[in-house]
């Protein structure tokens, strides 16, 4: 098992909206585990940020969630993107890039900079 480490600011919205693009409607513990098992268990999302998280969301329409029963029967939340998430979504993918591409430039300059 590889070492866990914590999410990066900035990031839970971007990686919970890909989740939710690429495998469509799941519930909040679903998508953590998605998130968990795609990074071969480096990036852990922990319930205290995972939830409060998907509230905002609601609240700025990036997702809309239903009350269904889960694979294991029991009544769970599940959330699904909408128009307006998607939209986001490439918001944040396009600001993660820049910011990566930039601390890259910084960790390992074009020889010309070094």
């Amino acid at each position: 098992m590889g070492e866990r480490t914590e999410i990066p600011p900035g990031t839970l919205y971007m990686l919970v909206l890909k989740v939710l693009a690429r495998s469509g409607p799941m519930h909040g513990y679903g998508i953590a585990q998605h998130i968990q098992q795609t990074t071969e268990e480096v990036l852990r999302v922990e319930e205290g940020s995972l939830y409060p998280a998907l509230q905002r969301m609601l609240v700025k329409g990036w997702v809309i969630a239903e009350w269904k029963r889960s694979d294991n029967n029991r009544r769970a939340r599940y959330y699904s993107l909408t128009a307006k998430g998607r939209r986001q979504l490439a918001v944040e993918t396009s600001n993660f890039s820049k910011v990566t591409n930039a601390i890259w430039r910084v960790i390992d300059p074009a020889p010309e900079d070094a």
